[in-house]
């Protein structure tokens, strides 16, 4: 496994893989076993040389977020990725990505990144974007995978890739859980032993609400609703049913909805979500 750190290394080792596909897992670091997932998955085609990148990326913070918090154990990564077999491990400094400082053109996420997480968390998407973009014009991969854990953020890169024309296929890989039920995060390693208890009612609301979705939307939010309610030590910060292709809202002809939550246990902020199967009744 090769370890880059600068951007000319990696067309350097870009060259040697000319001849190969190359497949690109883009992280923030601090890896667990839903990033195990994404990089078995982009193993599967065994000719691909494996990247993973390792960079956390400034411009997706606001001002009152955890930016020199958020872990980063890289020596630890460095050896998670070589478990894993991966190839080339790209960790690039901040200024090696934005050697001018803070770039003045960026990629807008658009309308749909105004919503949902873009709404508790403004211009987030937009340094999402701006990085992912930057990242498949450097390493320039077949295909690039994402967990649908961060079902918003995988929608806007999709929407991003097919808009700008970008030649990188977008693989979406399925949320790992914990033997619990708490969907794999890096922001995991915030919570304490209660609050992690506390935090599994995330999960409990999403399977009751798959169970009630042939019931109607009503039943969705009506059932998912009580039990978050019934976790005092979880703040919710929305609980919101869109169309699972589009991101738009549900109506009568839609048959499969995507839930998402989004709440506070203690200061630790974690998202979820499910695909459900809806019944004909769509009133809310």
């Amino acid at each position: 496994m090769r370890v880059l750190r600068t951007r000319s290394e990696l067309d350097e080792v870009r060259a040697e893989h000319a001849r190969r596909s190359v497949a690109l897992v883009p992280t923030m670091g601090a890896l667990h076993e839903g990033h195990r997932q994404l990089i078995a998955r982009a193993g599967e085609d065994a000719s691909a040389a494996r990247y993973v990148s390792i960079f956390v990326n400034p411009l997706q913070f606001g001002p009152n977020e955890d930016l020199q918090a958020y872990p980063r154990p890289l020596e630890a990564d460095i050896a998670f990725c070589d478990e894993a077999g991966v190839d080339v491990v790209f960790v690039p400094s901040e200024q090696e990505m934005y050697p001018g400082g803070p770039p003045s053109v960026t990629v807008s996420a658009g309308e749909l990144g105004t919503v949902l997480e873009g709404r508790t968390r403004p211009g987030h998407f937009d340094g999402v974007l701006t990085v992912v973009a930057k990242l498949l014009n450097l390493v320039h991969p077949t295909a690039a995978y994402f967990g649908q854990k961060d079902a918003q953020q995988l929608a806007l890169v999709r929407r991003m890739v097919r808009d700008l024309s970008m030649p990188t296929e977008i693989v979406g890989v399925p949320t790992v859980r914990a033997a619990d039920g708490l969907a794999q995060s890096s922001r995991n390693a915030y919570l304490d032993p209660g609050q992690r208890s506390q935090a599994l009612v995330l999960s409990r609301a999403l399977n009751i609400a798959k169970a009630s979705g042939v019931h109607g939307v009503h039943a969705v939010f009506e059932e998912a609703g009580a039990v978050l309610a019934g976790e005092p030590g979880v703040k919710l910060d929305y609980l919101e049913l869109v169309d699972a292709d589009t991101f738009g809202p549900v109506d009568r002809a839609t048959t499969h909805g995507l839930l998402l939550v989004a709440a506070w246990v203690g200061g630790t902020r974690l998202i979820d979500n499910v695909t459900l199967d809806l019944g004909v009744t769509v009133e809310r």
